[in-house]
């Protein structure tokens, strides 16, 4: 990187940003492109499409908009989306507060920092160019210019819609600057920006007897004020509250049901009639998207206080709720990891997916269903295989759950036991294990866990940790088997030569003595076995196969083991079975002999090479399965 060139590149792109002409330049721009007068919530809808919409693996939107920076909350996206994409069409919608509702630590900030962001980034794009009337304190869309009479002809003669009035200040300065000569007015482009308090507003509630509504309206400026001698003069008025420098844009009350009702008494107004009462001016029209947020127990004492209907009513409510997926639960630790500085430690295979199961757990609801374990749901959740259960169950189970991924623990606390385990002193690489163990010393800390909460946390520790005992065994079992990939190709090859004899009626050709003879029932019961397929269903099993082989044959794709997940689960173990006695004896050995200890470092070496692990937690993770094996 030359930094001297990318300062210049730098300077030439605000430059081109710094455009001005008059009022009549601007109105040839709108007339090309209509799209530069659009309205604050039709401009964030645009922002979202513009990066583009994929289908997910269950049908649902995903918006690349938030990709990377979001995880496992398609749906209150998807209804978060829609909010937007009804308020472009200027329907009554646009004129509700969008209200996240969620517990601590769920996302709800993040949303609303994507959207503030991403406004930033949009009104620097030429797609997204945004011109305002220069000198306006409020950025004012300068189509507001052109008087009442003459919008409707304007709208049937270009189709350009003009919607709000200008501010006192505009008014004063077209009156004294321009002598109301419209035409002359100087118009530039603008570049939303939180920190140089343009198009974006951010109000945080504090003590009522201390904070001003002047913060959300702006004040009088006693400097000028003996100079103009009346409040009502725009000249003698600062407009630099929150709701006006928010104008055209977007306007977030960071835990809004926590101010004081006078404040948003102010938003009634504003919602409704998009006008903002200030000082001693008429209404001021405000085209802004009023975004906020709050957790459940605020919310439910809002909504029970009577007082509250009118505003209740003019609310859309997105809920926002825990993510529930292991997959998605360990990208969000991955992510949060990677923003951090930490270097030099090493974090073992599966202990992201450990932490992640625990903090699921905790927010799952038991299901009615009989044999249907918080585990078994975890699991179905994620998109993985659980007997007796098909994905067509998630609806059912999701109808059934109340509160479900609205309780449990955060991510924050999950990240903040991972690490105080990661800067512990001398610690190079973090186990499972250790993960498992920070977890629980927390919990004392945690001033929200309950003694009945702890109880349960402490059986979701077990419950991961039996989890973690078994994808250790498998890690292990399959890095002792050499060349694992082949053998299991091999017994999957030999097991359907028998299944096909055996769907068909048909006899195997003896490979040494040339004899036809019966398919081998003893070896495809041992690995049918494995996955607990009864007699009396193996039939429907083996045709379950040949039906996927004839189906895959069909769309000229090739039947592999790891084409059917119970089967390749039931090979694996099948496998894992008949390597168990050598593992238990090598793994277990306190002082193993030549020939051991040159396998146990070829196990090493195989789980640093292809599974992720450095020296220290190959080595613990041998150790660990040995004493498991030895129980």
């Amino acid at each position: 990187m030359d930094l001297k060139e990318r300062l210049e590149q730098h300077r030439a792109e605000e430059q081109r940003l710094a455009w001005e002409g008059t009022f009549l330049d601007y109105f040839e721009i709108v007339k090309r492109n209509p799209a530069v007068a659009d309205l604050a919530h039709a401009r964030v809808y645009n922002m979202i499409m513009n990066a583009g919409v994929e289908k997910g693996p269950d049908g649902q939107k995903l918006f690349k908009f938030f990709t990377g920076e979001i995880f496992g909350l398609e749906k209150p996206l998807e209804q978060l989306v829609e909010y937007f994409s009804s308020a472009a069409k200027r329907l009554e919608v646009r004129k509700r507060i969008l209200l996240l509702m969620g517990p601590v630590g769920g996302g709800k900030s993040t949303i609303v920092s994507l959207l503030k962001r991403g406004l930033e980034r949009w009104s620097r794009t030429e797609a997204g160019a945004i011109y305002a009337i220069k000198g306006c304190p409020m950025h004012e869309e300068p189509l507001h210019l052109i008087p009442e009479e003459l919008r409707e002809e304007i709208r049937k003669e270009y189709g350009i819609y003009i919607e709000g009035d200008l501010c006192p200040a505009c008014r004063q300065m077209l009156k004294d600057k321009y002598d109301g000569r419209i035409e002359d007015v100087i118009v530039q482009r603008i570049a939303f920006s939180e920190k140089n308090r343009v198009g974006i507003g951010t109000f945080t509630p504090s003590d009522p007897k201390s904070q001003d509504i002047s913060e959300l309206t702006g004040s009088v400026d006693l400097s000028t004020i003996g100079q103009y001698g009346t409040e009502s003069d725009p000249r003698a008025y600062r407009f630099d509250g929150e709701l006006n420098v928010a104008n055209r844009g977007l306007m977030e009350f960071i835990e809004m049901l926590k101010c004081d009702e006078k404040f948003l008494y102010g938003l009634l107004t504003l919602s409704q009639e998009q006008s903002i009462k200030t000082g001693r001016f008429a209404m001021i029209y405000a085209d802004e998207v009023i975004i906020s947020h709050t957790n459940e127990n605020e919310f439910n004492a809002f909504v029970s206080n009577k007082k509250n209907e009118a505003l209740k009513d003019r609310m859309i409510l997105v809920r926002v709720p825990y993510n529930l997926k292991v997959n998605d639960e360990v990208r969000i630790y991955e992510k949060l990891l990677a923003d951090s500085g930490l270097k030099g430690i090493h974090i073992a295979p599966h202990t992201l997916r450990i932490a992640s199961m625990f903090a699921i757990l905790t927010r799952l609801e038991p299901s009615k269903k009989a044999g249907l374990s918080l585990i078994k749901k975890l699991k179905l959740y994620n998109g993985e295989s659980v007997e007796g259960f098909t994905q067509k169950d998630i609806k059912e189970l999701q109808e059934e759950a109340q509160r479900e991924g609205m309780m449990g623990i955060s991510p924050r606390y999950i990240i903040n036991r991972l690490s105080s385990a990661l800067v512990k002193e001398g610690v190079t690489c973090i186990n499972p294990l250790d993960a498992l163990r920070a977890l629980k010393d927390g919990f004392e800390q945690h001033t929200g866990i309950t003694r009945e909460d702890k109880e349960n946390y402490l059986n979701f520790i077990y419950e991961a940790r039996k989890e973690y005992d078994e994808l250790a065994r498998n890690e292990i079992q399959r890095a002792f088997i050499y060349a694992f990939e082949e053998t299991a190709r091999s017994v999957f090859n030999n097991y359907l030569d028998n299944v096909e004899a055996y769907v068909n009626k048909q006899k195997l050709i003896d490979p040494i003595t040339e004899e036809e003879v019966d398919p081998d029932e003893k070896l495809m019961r041992s690995i049918e076995e494995q996955i607990g397929v009864t007699e009396n269903a193996k039939k429907a099993f083996r045709e379950e196969i040949m039906i996927r082989i004839s189906t895959l044959a069909r769309k000229g794709q090739k039947f592999e083991y790891t084409s059917h997940e119970r089967l390749k689960e039931a090979i694996e173990k099948k496998l894992f079975a008949d390597m168990k006695n050598v593992v238990k004896i090598t793994t277990s050995t306190r002082t193993p002999d030549p020939e051991q200890q040159k396998r146990i470092n070829e196990v090493v070496q195989r789980l640093i090479d292809e599974h992720g692990y450095c020296e220290v937690c190959a080595n613990e993770l041998i150790r660990y399965v040995g004493t498991l094996l030895s129980r």
